[in-house]
């Protein structure tokens, strides 16, 4: 097995002979054996070392060790301190992700400065292992048992073939040095809990059960595989686009479904939803309820869930139309001019007296309270009335603009206008608006 380690990557890996890579190297037994196998492929690398300085002066030593292999290797080294507890603090996340997230982003970092192709990180089969039963006592999806990824974007783990016991015989019989991270021995932390309590346990229960537990994630990955092609057959038959960033989802189809809850986890999860209860109440709520992930909302209207980008919502909500000659092409295109007579009319072209009026004219969207009379009707109807009785779903409501002349709204653009300014005796000062 020792002289397959640089024989595997090289072939497994191919194209990382021609690659300029980031070699991450905590100073720890896997991590140096990276750097050492890096070296005998004559890989184009640089080293990567954090200190979160966690653990006084053993974490300078770490770090001055790590400097040293640099310069036996020959190699450039990249050094960063990172002051762990105060951001674990200020971000109040465990001390754990707080050194992952700023490891992580240091190195996409010196990827962009120094064009590294990829990063390669020192994991193995017992760190896959230790992660499997981590997401499994915490309660997962098939995706958090499928174990770490040998690729992820830039980020390339070469050591995933082999044991952590595998990898002390190599660096034993090259005769590496390494160091011992001190806070490993520490049963405090889940992952040491499990390596050090619960996995020599499950080896004693059967000796080949590391091989095992490989052989049972293929089997996994292959059913997600399965899963994956099936649900983007099911998304494109079910996720319909009705307009630029907007989504809409007939909930009956859902309900046909074998596994509702199941399916729609899995045509969800891709827009950040994640939450099983969430999603599935959304199915049974009032019109209006909504939920939000990262990127996106989904919100319950009528027989539909309708699914919408969060930065469409991030525009402003109100524009001025300054003066006669202004048209405006944003947020919506609304042309204006002065004609002498009234010609065609439409949902879209409204005709306005322009002694009615005074400029500027504002282009914004519904407030609580709205009201407007109705051409066609006697007396106000509030704006929430109005699109109730028009069946506007929440995103409609909240897209919908109003002409508006001081506290008035004059049009509800594209669909209504208000009776208190519709022509009724010949003026010489005709306005008419086109929604374009």
């Amino acid at each position: 097995m020792l002289e397959n380690f640089t024989k595997h990557i090289t072939t497994h890996f191919p194209f990382l002979t021609q690659k300029k890579l980031l070699v991450a190297v905590s100073g720890g037994l896997d991590s140096v054996v990276l750097a050492k196998i890096c070296s005998e492929a004559t890989f184009s690398f640089a080293i990567a070392h954090c200190n979160f300085q966690l653990r006084d002066a053993e974490s300078d030593q770490d770090e001055v060790f790590v400097a040293t292999l640099a310069n036996e290797l020959k190699v450039l080294t990249h050094i960063q301190r990172f002051n762990t507890e105060m951001y674990a603090n200020e971000h109040k996340i465990s001390i754990q992700m707080a050194a992952r997230k700023l490891r992580y982003d240091w190195f996409q970092e010196l990827i962009k400065e120094f064009n590294y192709d990829f990063i390669l990180t020192a994991h193995h089969k017992d760190d896959m292992l230790e992660t499997f039963l981590i997401n499994l006592s915490r309660g997962t999806g098939i995706e958090g048992l499928t174990g770490i990824p040998e690729q992820n974007g830039n980020i390339i783990r070469p050591l995933l073939a082999f044991s952590r016991s595998e990898i002390q015989k190599f660096a034993e019989a090259k005769q590496l040095s390494w160091r011992e991270d001190s806070s490993n021995a520490s049963t405090k932390y889940v992952r040491n809990k499990i390596r050090h309590e619960i996995v020599p346990k499950l080896k004693e229960l059967h000796p080949s059960f590391l091989a095992n537990f490989e052989k049972t994630q293929e089997h996994l990955r292959e059913s997600e595989f399965i899963i994956k092609d099936t649900i983007t057959k099911l998304r494109e038959k079910l996720v319909k686009k009705i307009s630029e960033d907007i989504y809409q989802i007939k909930i009956a189809t859902i309900h046909n479904l074998s596994h509702p809850k199941a399916y729609l986890y899995e045509l969800l999860k891709v827009y950040g939803f994640t939450s099983w209860t969430d999603v599935i109440d959304l199915l049974e709520g009032q019109t209006g309820k909504q939920i939000f992930s990262k990127e996106f909302r989904l919100i319950k209207n009528r027989e539909y869930l309708l699914l919408q980008r969060q930065s469409e919502n991030e525009q402003s909500t109100e524009f001025l139309i300054p003066n006669l000659i202004s048209s405006i092409q944003k947020p919506i295109q609304l042309h204006i001019e002065e004609v002498t007579q009234i010609t065609n009319t439409s949902n879209t072209v409204l005709y306005l007296d322009k002694e009615m009026l005074k400029f500027p004219l504002i282009v914004r969207k519904w407030q609580k309270g709205d009201y407007f009379y109705p051409v066609g009707m006697k007396g106000k109807k509030k704006l929430s009335k109005y699109f109730k009785d028009e069946k506007y779903s929440l995103i409609e409501k909240e897209q919908q603009w109003l002409l508006c002349n001081e506290n008035d709204i004059v049009w509800i653009i594209g669909k209504r206008s208000d009776n208190r300014y519709k022509i009724t005796q010949p003026t010489n000062t005709i306005i008419k608006l086109t929604l374009q």
